[in-house]
């Protein structure tokens, strides 16, 4: 799963970024190289299938965070969202916009002052133009292929220019692209041109300090706020959590337990990543690896395989499975087997969170 952070300038995108990944990247860096970082998903299950299957190591699933410094002249106020940093967002399965909602008279906002719901409709601004300009620009191609098209083209050039024109009405009027509930058929069509109203959105609201101790009334409010829209809503502290991202561990947790604070701002937001993505883990055990897997939820067997290796997914045979909570009721295979509750699938067979799956096939 890998995230594009967006925002305006000086709203704490990689004081952010450096939270959530525990990195050091310089905020405010113009650099032309995007700063990113890697998450490990926090799963308990790995402990527990460590301790049974004693494997020579254990890899949690992951989440990419990619902070692209230098954003475009004029970001914010309808600039254009073009050339690099466009394509590095389109490559992003999800966005994460970071809001400035802290005040900070050394850092002053590029509006003047401090207001995170007119930044949001801001950046949506933004991301709306970005889509306007390259349907425009795709319907204005497909209007001169219809001039000399061959008679059994017509109909899906026509089809996929009323497609076009509908979605330039609908964004016209705040409508993402994501909330117009296309068919499969529809979704297919556009996939390659990878909207950004079409992404998963999510919003973290990046506070003071002081207001640590009303995150969760403070997440409450804004999903109120923007109950009518399809995004994951978060807030925290990120220059404080950016700190508590740099001690050790214990040091942290020990910290956190004593200001009776929430969980990590990183573990929040891989949550909320997870439900916007609808996202599982299925687990792979051995004496090699315990791993997790992230894919999207009901994935058919066959391609949950493909995610190791596509020689898995092409000569597939079937795929022996068993619940996490069936295989610590059993503690281990043996007894799993023993009772029946490891069962053999077929390659269409949905997959669910917490399967732990052994992949048979042949090539």
């Amino acid at each position: 799963m890998e995230l594009g952070i967006i925002g305006l300038p000086k709203s704490g995108k990689t004081t952010t970024f450096n939270a959530l990944t525990r990195g050091h990247a310089e905020a405010g860096d113009a650099s032309a190289k995007p700063n990113i970082g890697v998450a490990k998903v926090p799963d308990p299950r790995l402990d527990f299938l460590a301790s049974v299957f004693k494997p020579k190591r254990v890899v949690p699933a992951e989440v990419r965070y990619i902070d692209i410094p230098g954003a475009p002249e004029g970001l914010g106020r309808s600039g254009d969202l073009g050339g690099r940093y466009l394509n590095s967002l389109q490559s992003c399965d999800a966005l994460l916009h970071v809001v400035r909602a802290f005040n900070d008279p050394s850092v002053p906002h590029v509006e003047g002052y401090t207001d995170p719901y007119r930044d949001i409709s801001t950046m949506d601004l933004e991301l709306t133009f970005s889509d306007l300009a390259i349907l425009e620009r795709r319907s204005e191609r497909l209007t001169a292929e219809l001039k000399g098209i061959k008679a059994q083209e017509r109909n899906r050039v026509q089809g996929e220019a009323a497609l076009i024109e509908r979605l330039k009405q609908a964004l016209s009027q705040d409508t993402p692209l994501r909330e117009q509930n296309l068919t499969l058929d529809e979704g297919n069509m556009i996939s390659g041109y990878q909207f950004l109203t079409g992404k998963p959105l999510l919003i973290l609201q990046n506070v003071d300090e002081e207001q640590t101790p009303n995150l969760l009334e403070l997440e409450e409010e804004m999903s109120l706020r923007l109950n009518a829209r399809s995004v994951g809503c978060a807030v925290m502290c990120g220059i404080l959590e950016e700190e508590l991202s740099q001690m050790d561990p214990e040091e942290e947790e020990g910290y956190r337990r004593s200001q009776k604070a929430c969980e990590p701002g990183a573990d929040r937001m891989i949550k909320l990543s997870y439900s916007q993505l609808n996202l599982v883990s299925f687990l792979t055990v051995g004496p090699d690896e315990v791993r997790a897997w992230s894919i999207p939820e009901g994935t058919p067997a066959a391609k949950a395989a493909g995610v190791i290796h596509s020689d898995m997914e092409r000569g597939f045979i079937r795929a022996e499975v068993i619940s996490y909570d069936d295989l610590a009721r059993c503690g281990g295979m043996v007894e799993a087997r023993r009772r029946g509750v490891l069962r053999a699938e077929g390659r269409g067979y949905p997959v669910q969170d917490g399967y732990i799956i052994n992949f048979l096939f042949n090539v």
